[in-house]
């Protein structure tokens, strides 16, 4: 169960990464970011699919490029991932207090 939502950490991670590379690079293709990032091609492939479907980026003839949508999801992020932590420190089991015999 937590397995799960390890992975998908890890996955929202690479796509954030692979977002602010577009960002800060952009227009920028899948092999430079292969390269900078070390993740293979088939993952940077993936990442930028998930970013295209979301419109935070787009292809362009150079590499890809962000959309209009991009700035209103940056500056909602840290907010949203604020929200999350919250609620997932709030999913913490408290230790069982010991019982007396």
């Amino acid at each position: 169960m937590i397995d799960r939502l390890e992975k998908e950490v890890d996955m929202l991670e690479r796509h954030l990464q692979v977002l602010q590379m577009v960002i800060g690079s952009e227009p920028i293709g899948i092999v430079k970011m292969s390269n900078e990032t070390g993740y293979p091609h088939h993952k940077v492939r993936y990442s930028l699919r998930v970013l295209e479907e979301e419109s935070l980026i787009e292809p362009s003839s150079q590499g890809a490029i962000t959309t209009e949508d991009t700035d209103a999801f940056v500056d909602d992020l840290d907010e949203k991932l604020d929200g999350i932590v919250e609620k997932l420190d709030g999913m913490k089991l408290d230790e069982t207090p010991e019982v007396e015999q």
